[in-house]
């Protein structure tokens, strides 16, 4: 834990049991985390799955999280809130009740074997780009890339908003 907040990005996904429902009820569960506080959250999006195209669409959003937690002990945080969701791991990139990716850290570079920031494949997923430019239109990649520009470049084709 540390004594000062924290700006970290989450992208949420759903596919199974009103994904919906499950991802609006996750946005209010980030905002009751341990020494976090919701900040920001894009609208909701649906996009085709990664993966294995047998599964139904996707809802996606993400969230802005001002928290004292440590990177790890919200990554805690947030794989104990896909629990409580009912989430379950039965096929990678498989149908899923609720999916929670700790996508930045403030401009940390964290590679450790349960946690890679900045999310390794954020920047090929437009369900994951265009909702953080939504979120944080300014802000730029620890390696200086600008979100809004990757996520205006990115094929959208299969990306539709849901709710504002």
């Amino acid at each position: 834990m540390t004594s000062r907040y924290h700006r970290a990005y989450i992208g949420l996904g759903s596919n199974l049991d009103s994904p919906s429902d499950q991802v609006e009820r996750a946005l209010m569960a980030l905002d009751r985390l341990p020494l976090s506080q919701l900040v920001a959250r894009s609208s909701l999006y649906a996009s085709r799955p990664v993966g294995p195209q047998d599964q139904p669409d996707f809802v996606n959003a993400v969230a802005a999280l001002d928290t004292r937690l440590s990177p790890l002990a919200l990554l805690d945080q947030l794989q104990a809130l896909e629990q409580r969701h009912g989430r379950q791991r039965l096929r990678h990139w498989g149908p899923r009740t609720l999916d929670l990716d700790l996508l930045l850290y403030d401009d940390s570079h964290i590679d450790t074997p349960r946690l890679r920031v900045p999310h390794p494949r954020m920047v090929d997923r437009g369900f994951v780009l265009v909702p953080l430019a939504e979120v944080a239109p300014t802000l730029r990649l620890p390696d200086g890339r600008d979100i809004a520009s990757l996520a205006r470049d990115h094929p959208q084709d299969d990306l539709r908003v849901l709710l504002p």
